[in-house]
Order: structure tokens, then sequence, then C-alpha cells
């Protein structure tokens, strides 16, 4: 088992593109495209996390994917798990009420929302994103989740930048990620 996993590890890392300054000098870009274009690639991953979730968590309520690439490994492994698929947004893009939780950038402000209806107390959720950076993004999702008061079992992504220590801003959740740079 343990030698199939590298496999697939291997096989992910291999789908990584690097674009050196972009999108801006002095920036790595990790591009997780050729993953999605590959579909043993793609498979891979969504094994791989299928694989930590049953091993790790016992009972997952739903996956809840950021804006916008958690939506393109959330619900492919909210399937895979049988469990429901919850949308965290940028402010202005959902219907109806919902939860809005303000989070800082490199540059400035942002705001994430979902829906208020999308999470009851008590659920047991898995936040999933392509990249941890410096942690704001998944902070804030976490952030909406106490605000709806659910459980955070952890935050997957693909890939993570370890040098810029978003780990550390989401503690005392629990992080996984496939490849480390």
């Amino acid at each position: 088992m343990a030698a199939d996993t590298e496999s697939k590890l291997q096989q992910v890392h291999k789908h990584i593109r690097a674009f050196p300054d972009f999108p801006k000098k002095g920036i790595m870009f990790r591009d997780i495209c050729p993953i999605l274009k590959d579909p043993a690639a793609l498979t891979a991953v969504i094994d791989l996390f299928e694989d930590h979730v049953r091993k790790n968590h016992l009972q997952v309520d739903l996956i809840v994917g950021l804006d916008a690439r958690g939506f393109l490994f959330g619900p492919l492994l909210a399937q895979r798990l049988d469990v429901g698929f919850v949308l965290v947004r940028k402010k202005g893009k959902l219907p109806g009420n919902t939860v809005t939780v303000e989070y800082d950038l490199e540059y400035g402000k942002a705001e994430a929302e979902i829906q208020e209806d999308a999470v009851a107390p008590g659920q047991t959720i898995l936040l999933i994103d392509d990249l941890l950076a410096t942690g704001g993004t998944l902070y804030a999702a976490c952030e909406l989740m106490k605000k709806q008061q659910a459980e955070v079992l952890g935050c997957m992504v693909v890939i993570e930048l370890k040098e810029l220590n978003g780990r550390d801003k989401l503690k005392p959740h629990n992080v996984f990620s496939l490849v480390q740079y």
C-alpha cells in the first residue's frame, strides 16, 4: 500500500508546473492545471485525499470547498465519501442569506461567505483547497465554520508552500497536504 501511495504522490508531483515570476516578480507559481488535464493524475489526487479521510476521520458530514479551486477537488471527494459538498465563495457570489467573514490578504482585505443554511451546528466538516500559502483564505473558512457552529476536522490541500508558514495560522486545525515546497 505504501508503494501505491508513493507512486500516486509522484504522479501528482510531476503534474505540477512551476512558473517563475508569476503573477509578479519573485513569486514561483505552482500550476495544478496539468493535474486536471490528466485523468490518472486527478484520480491520484482524489485517491490520496480519500485514503487520508478514511484513515483519519470516522465521521465526516460535509466537504467544504474554497473558491475557486477547492471546487475542483471537493465535489469529487465528497462523492467518493458519499457526503455533501458546500461552497465558500468570495463575497457577493452566493444567493440568499449568507454568513460573511473578513480576512487579510498580502495586499489588502477580502471577504468570504457561505449560505446561512449550508452547514448546520454540530456538523463535522473538512475544508479543501488547492494551495496553502499564508493561510488567510483557509483561516477565513475556519472562522466561517466557527460562526456556523460546525466542527472543523481539518484542512486539506494539494500543495503547501511551507516557507510561508500558513499551517501556523490554522492552528489548532490539522493540515494535510499532498505536496510540499
